[in-house]
């Protein structure tokens, strides 16, 4: 890769576990992640830095998740971003709306956190 800037990614977590594991992974991969606690945040990164990923924890209180993901997806110059969701593996329901919303993968926590070194491999184009 012949990019001066590091590749970004952009994450809606409030989780300090959560944050800590995203960070380390994204060091690890050559990947810079920025934390956003705002909708309005969230969209005007994600139109100026056009970062490889968006994830965002569904069950963060900050922002009002399925919204954001249509949003996001609603928008011809974001939809094209990729946009992983997370949640408890109980939340069946919630993950059938982010689904319909337009993310493209809705995983388990438990899930995402085991495979998350893999997730942002493939993003960053490491694999």
């Amino acid at each position: 890769m012949h990019t001066r800037e590091k590749k970004k990614i952009l994450a809606v977590v409030d989780d300090l576990l959560f944050t800590v594991k995203i960070s380390d992974a994204a060091k690890r991969v050559g990947l810079d992640v920025q934390f956003l606690k705002s909708e309005h945040d969230v969209l005007e990164k994600a139109k100026h830095e056009k970062p490889l990923l968006i994830i965002l924890d569904l069950n963060n209180n900050s922002v009002e998740p399925l919204e954001l993901i249509t949003k996001l997806k609603g928008d011809g110059h974001l939809k094209g971003i990729s946009l992983i969701g997370y949640l408890s593996h109980v939340q069946g329901e919630l993950k059938q709306k982010a689904h319909e919303a337009g993310a493209n993968i809705v995983m388990a926590r438990s899930a995402f956190s085991q495979n998350l070194q893999q997730i942002l491999k493939r993003h960053a184009g490491v694999v």
